[in-house]
Protein backbone atom coordinates (compact mmCIF):
# COMPACT_ATOMS: atom_id res chain seq x y z
CA UNK A 1 0.00 0.00 0.00
CA UNK A 2 2.68 2.23 0.81
CA UNK A 3 4.81 1.61 -2.20
CA UNK A 4 1.11 2.48 -4.08
CA UNK A 5 0.41 5.79 -2.51
CA UNK A 6 4.28 7.37 -3.16
CA UNK A 7 4.27 5.99 -7.15
CA UNK A 8 0.54 7.70 -7.17
CA UNK A 9 2.32 10.57 -4.68
CA UNK A 10 5.47 10.63 -7.44
CA UNK A 11 3.21 10.79 -10.73
CA UNK A 12 1.75 13.64 -9.47
CA UNK A 13 4.55 15.58 -8.16
CA UNK A 14 6.14 15.25 -11.08
CA UNK A 15 3.38 14.73 -13.61
CA UNK A 16 1.24 18.08 -12.98
CA UNK A 17 3.91 20.96 -12.55
CA UNK A 18 5.89 19.27 -15.80
CA UNK A 19 1.97 19.00 -17.72
CA UNK A 20 2.90 15.56 -18.83
CA UNK A 21 -0.78 15.04 -16.74
CA UNK A 22 -2.72 17.72 -18.47
CA UNK A 23 -4.09 20.54 -15.43
CA UNK A 24 -5.22 23.86 -15.38
CA UNK A 25 -2.69 24.77 -13.04
CA UNK A 26 1.07 24.19 -15.58
CA UNK A 27 0.84 24.43 -19.28
CA UNK A 28 3.77 23.59 -21.99
CA UNK A 29 4.82 25.59 -24.96
CA UNK A 30 6.55 22.75 -26.16
CA UNK A 31 3.92 19.19 -26.80
CA UNK A 32 4.28 16.12 -24.37
CA UNK A 33 6.73 13.85 -26.20
CA UNK A 34 5.56 10.13 -26.25
CA UNK A 35 8.63 8.94 -24.34
CA UNK A 36 7.57 11.42 -21.68
CA UNK A 37 4.75 8.55 -20.39
CA UNK A 38 6.51 5.62 -19.73
CA UNK A 39 9.31 7.77 -18.55
CA UNK A 40 6.69 8.69 -15.82
CA UNK A 41 5.28 5.73 -15.08
CA UNK A 42 8.34 3.87 -15.15
CA UNK A 43 9.86 7.22 -12.51
CA UNK A 44 6.03 6.97 -10.65
CA UNK A 45 6.63 2.78 -9.75
CA UNK A 46 10.56 3.17 -9.02
CA UNK A 47 9.80 5.89 -6.61
CA UNK A 48 7.26 4.26 -5.06
CA UNK A 49 9.28 0.76 -4.73
CA UNK A 50 12.64 3.20 -3.28
CA UNK A 51 10.18 5.30 -1.27
CA UNK A 52 8.12 2.40 0.36
CA UNK A 53 11.45 0.94 1.59
CA UNK A 54 11.64 3.56 3.76
CA UNK A 55 8.50 2.83 5.65
CA UNK A 56 9.03 -0.48 6.52
CA UNK A 57 9.30 -1.90 9.95
CA UNK A 58 12.34 -2.94 10.85
CA UNK A 59 15.87 -1.89 11.08
CA UNK A 60 17.12 1.01 9.07
CA UNK A 61 18.22 -0.62 5.27
CA UNK A 62 21.23 0.16 3.62
CA UNK A 63 21.88 3.18 1.31
CA UNK A 64 20.46 4.01 -1.77
CA UNK A 65 18.21 6.94 -1.15
CA UNK A 66 20.99 9.40 -2.68
CA UNK A 67 20.97 7.89 -5.60
CA UNK A 68 16.97 7.31 -6.16
CA UNK A 69 16.78 11.13 -4.80
CA UNK A 70 18.96 12.09 -7.73
CA UNK A 71 17.09 10.32 -10.07
CA UNK A 72 13.61 11.38 -9.13
CA UNK A 73 15.20 14.76 -9.88
CA UNK A 74 16.85 13.77 -13.34
CA UNK A 75 13.35 12.64 -14.28
CA UNK A 76 11.70 15.86 -13.63
CA UNK A 77 14.00 17.85 -15.56
CA UNK A 78 14.01 14.60 -18.78
CA UNK A 79 9.51 15.17 -18.80
CA UNK A 80 9.76 18.72 -18.19
CA UNK A 81 8.84 21.25 -21.53
CA UNK A 82 12.31 22.25 -22.49
CA UNK A 83 11.43 25.90 -22.93
CA UNK A 84 9.81 26.37 -19.40
CA UNK A 85 12.87 25.29 -17.38
CA UNK A 86 14.08 29.05 -16.04
CA UNK A 87 17.45 27.64 -15.64
CA UNK A 88 17.87 25.92 -19.27
CA UNK A 89 16.76 29.35 -20.61
CA UNK A 90 19.24 31.60 -18.65
CA UNK A 91 22.02 28.88 -19.40
CA UNK A 92 21.30 28.79 -23.02
CA UNK A 93 18.29 30.71 -24.36
CA UNK A 94 15.12 29.47 -26.14
CA UNK A 95 16.77 28.10 -29.53
CA UNK A 96 19.83 26.37 -27.51
CA UNK A 97 16.73 24.78 -25.13
CA UNK A 98 15.55 23.52 -28.17
CA UNK A 99 18.29 22.66 -30.12
CA UNK A 100 20.95 21.21 -27.25
CA UNK A 101 18.78 20.78 -24.03
CA UNK A 102 15.50 18.70 -25.60
CA UNK A 103 17.68 16.27 -27.59
CA UNK A 104 19.22 15.13 -23.92
CA UNK A 105 16.28 14.63 -22.25
CA UNK A 106 15.55 11.11 -23.31
CA UNK A 107 18.98 10.16 -22.15
CA UNK A 108 18.07 12.23 -18.89
CA UNK A 109 14.79 10.48 -18.86
CA UNK A 110 17.73 6.63 -18.83
CA UNK A 111 19.29 8.01 -16.76
CA UNK A 112 17.40 8.50 -14.17
CA UNK A 113 15.17 5.59 -14.66
CA UNK A 114 18.94 3.22 -14.23
CA UNK A 115 19.49 5.36 -11.11
CA UNK A 116 16.17 4.95 -9.70
CA UNK A 117 16.31 0.82 -10.09
CA UNK A 118 19.62 0.57 -8.80
CA UNK A 119 18.03 2.86 -5.47
CA UNK A 120 15.49 0.33 -5.37
CA UNK A 121 17.52 -2.76 -6.04
CA UNK A 122 20.04 -1.70 -3.29
CA UNK A 123 17.36 -0.90 -0.80
CA UNK A 124 15.63 -4.34 -1.39
CA UNK A 125 18.42 -6.62 -1.45
CA UNK A 126 19.28 -5.01 2.20
CA UNK A 127 16.01 -5.52 3.34
CA UNK A 128 16.08 -9.70 2.14
CA UNK A 129 19.24 -10.29 3.84
CA UNK A 130 19.32 -11.03 7.79
CA UNK A 131 21.95 -10.25 10.54
CA UNK A 132 23.80 -12.49 11.78
CA UNK A 133 22.83 -13.96 15.23
CA UNK A 134 25.37 -12.64 17.89
CA UNK A 135 27.11 -15.35 19.74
Amino acid sequence: MAAAASAAATAVVVGVPTAVVPNAFFGREVPVQWWNYPALALTALLSGLVLGTYLRPGPPAASGGRIGMIGGVLSFFAVGCPVCNKIVLLLLGTGGALSYWAPLQPLLALASVALLAEAALRRLNAQSTCPAPRA
